[in-house]
């Protein structure tokens, strides 16, 4: 058990802090400028993860320096150093060709994207799974050093965390396959930028669609398109700060 003492004394002893501060940003499309929601970012320095809103925006604690990473499904990963900007402007560029109106690749359901994540991210899935406690050795059971190791250890820890990422993209898809926007150009009559606006604001959560039916969902919009249009100013989505930034780099 000497060894999982001093491990753990490593762990939790020899760390440098940091001063970290509230660290706001707002994450959108490099090529159109709209904002993107569901984007997680990650401050590799301290460990913590944050998802940003429905408006594009994010605040996460992080000092001078620290590195940030995005993800969010359909875009390329990007990395941000900490300076000294008063709102942080990160643009992603899409994984694919962006054409307004067409889908240039096949659909696939949530649970073929899903089932494709597990396999691409097998390690995390097997890293952040509890695992046994206990071992049995030439002195009888006791905890397993292994395990103890992997309770503590960065890895498991971002593991854990990109499981959760996995599948809070997984609900994410299951509502974008149901809460479609033809569905809501066909109740609503919304379009360009009122039909962004009211998707962002009333989306629907993943208990609701797991239950609801297609007449359910179908009221649920009509409901909420009268509450939008009593103010539509009220769930206007801001535009982007005029920032002097160079996205193009």
């Amino acid at each position: 058990m000497k060894t999982s003492y001093y491990i753990l004394f490593l762990l939790f002893f020899c760390r440098t802090a940091a001063v970290a501060q509230e660290v706001e940003g707002i994450v959108f499309d490099k090529r159109t400028k709209q904002r993107i929601a569901q984007v997680m970012i990650h401050n590799i320095n301290t460990g913590i993860s944050v998802f940003n809103n429905t408006r594009g925006e994010f605040t996460l604690k992080a000092a001078q320096g620290d590195i940030l990473i995005t993800a969010v499904k359909g875009y390329f990963p990007d990395t941000i150093r900490i300076a000294n900007e008063p709102v942080l402007m990160v643009a992603l560029n899409r994984e694919s060709i962006y054409i307004d109106e067409v889908s240039v690749i096949a659909k696939q359901s949530p649970e073929e994207i899903l089932k494709k994540r597990q396999e691409e991210y097998e390690k995390a899935f097997r890293l952040s799974s509890s695992g046994d406690a206990f071992s049995i050795g030439a002195n009888g059971a006791g905890l397993s050093v292994d395990w103890l190791y992997g309770l503590f250890s960065k890895e498991r820890k971002n593991a854990k965390r990109l499981r959760t990422w996995i599948e809070n993209d997984y609900k994410e898809d299951i509502i974008d396959a149901k809460f479609t926007k033809e569905l809501v150009i066909k109740t609503t009559g919304l379009s360009g930028e009122q039909l962004l606006n009211f998707m962002h604001t009333f989306r629907p959560s993943y208990d609701f669609i797991l239950t609801a039916n297609d007449y359910q969902l179908t009221q649920y919009i009509k409901n909420k398109l009268i509450q939008y249009k009593r103010n539509p100013n009220r769930f206007r989505i801001e535009p982007l700060p005029k920032i002097s930034l160079d996205v193009n780099n």
